[in-house]
């Protein structure tokens, strides 16, 4: 009967994640989900229409350094940037970025990336939809020396070209302006069906720019057998150097998460593992987790695994370096379904923000702590919506916390979190 059960939890854990305009599937598990759709309003289903924001499925956003909002979405063959000069209230007109049409992937853990460089460059990394195979994808870059009003032709990072799956990419910048690309990669996998040889999951893999975009270093490796279809996350250490976490296959199908430092600009220490809740499943879970870094050098992160014992969104830090971690703590409403959360910190002050969801309204959800994740308040509504809606983000302008949290159809949404 347990088993069962945890057939049952993992099925509507996939259904929900996979799916970003399904905010619960099938009752299963004795869990009380119903079966409920969010609807995309009618203005959103023409094709032929005018690019809009409003209609994206997936957005991007962050402040540059002047304090202009940019938001990063894709439609029918293009992605888009618009900037907001008055936090998000008004947005100017969508400027393209690559001028050829392709199919990008842009729904739920896949969605156009955007980053600054020091002296106003604007950056964009994406993952090319590849028609001649089912789940392949080239990881793409362009960037901006204009201020936004340009955008170079696209380039592929992948400096593996077979048809595979390269995607589910990762993009940040250093304040040398060193731009780091990270992302999930089935070269090795391909070469060893190739040779007969037997190999789980994909490999994580990272390129690094040095140039401000012109050129990319020659991909490296990092791990083999990580998780298929989860998004990657990076952010920057006290040194400017990048810590990728990511989820992992350990073992016989362990989909716990792992993490890894770098010693120099471009040298990946070895990968450690960062999660324990053994989460046994034979799948991808599309559900991946979230970092931030703190000025003190503290690491914070949020992840989900659904394991019989352990299971809904967990929260740990790190004080020195991912040698170790804090016990891990069990936040959100697991029985409405607690997902996609993400984490940013401003010093001693770190917030966190997910979605759940009661099988009619999503809602927007906020903890805090005020003392470096020792301890936490209670957890907060923001917003609510019966919406088709995105997954929540968290983005700063100085000192300044808002949560993005896109509701289709809508317009954009940005709230102010108040210290």
């Amino acid at each position: 009967m347990q088993n069962h059960k945890k057939i049952l939890s993992t099925a509507f854990y996939l259904c929900l994640s996979a799916v970003i305009f399904i905010s619960g599937c099938a009752q299963t598990g004795g869990h009380g989900h119903s079966n409920h759709k969010q609807a995309i309003p009618k203005k959103c289903k023409n094709s032929t229409g005018l690019p809009t924001l409003q209609c994206a499925s997936t957005a991007s956003a962050s402040f540059d350094k002047q304090g202009v909002l940019w938001v990063a979405w894709f439609d029918t063959g293009h992605v888009y940037v618009s900037r907001s000069t008055d936090k998000g209230q008004t947005f100017n007109l969508p400027v393209t970025v690559n001028r050829i049409p392709e199919n990008i992937y842009a729904k739920g853990e896949s969605r156009p990336k955007i980053a600054f460089g020091n002296k106003g460059e604007i950056y964009l990394s994406w993952t090319q939809k590849l028609s001649k195979k089912r789940f392949s994808g080239h990881i793409r870059f362009s960037r901006s020396i204009d201020g936004g009003e340009h955008f170079s032709d696209p380039i592929t990072v992948n400096d593996h070209r077979e048809i595979t799956s390269h995607r589910f990419d990762a993009l940040a910048v250093n304040n040398k302006g060193d731009i780091y690309i990270a992302w999930l990669d089935k070269r090795d996998l391909l070469a060893a069906k190739k040779a007969g040889k037997k190999y789980n999951g994909a490999a994580l893999y990272y390129a690094l720019s040095t140039d401000s975009g012109k050129t990319f270093h020659k991909n490296k490796k990092i791990a083999d057998n990580s998780c298929q279809c989860c998004r990657v996350v990076m952010a920057m250490d006290k040194q400017q150097l990048p810590v990728i976490v990511w989820r992992h296959i350990f073992g016989d199908n362990i989909r716990d998460h792992g993490i890894v430092t770098f010693s120099q600009a471009d040298q990946a220490n070895n990968p450690k593992r960062l999660s324990f809740d053994n989460w046994h499943i034979e799948g991808c879970p599309h559900h991946g987790p979230a970092i931030s870094i703190a000025d003190d050098g503290i690491y914070h992160i949020t992840w989900f695994n659904n394991a019989p014992d352990s299971h809904g969104l967990f929260y740990a830090n790190s004080t020195n370096k991912a040698a170790s971690f804090s016990k891990p703590i069990n936040f959100g409403n697991y029985e409405k379904a607690a997902g996609h959360a993400d984490i940013l910190s401003l010093g001693q002050q770190v917030y966190v923000v997910w979605k759940e969801f009661d099988g009619k309204q999503s809602t927007l959800n906020l903890m805090r702590s005020d003392n470096a994740g020792k301890s936490w308040s209670p957890s907060t509504q923001l917003a609510k919506s019966s919406a088709a809606s995105d997954h929540p983000f968290l983005v700063k302008n100085g000192q300044e916390v808002y949560a993005s949290w896109h509701r289709i159809g809508e317009k954009f949404g940005l709230i102010r979190i108040l210290n």
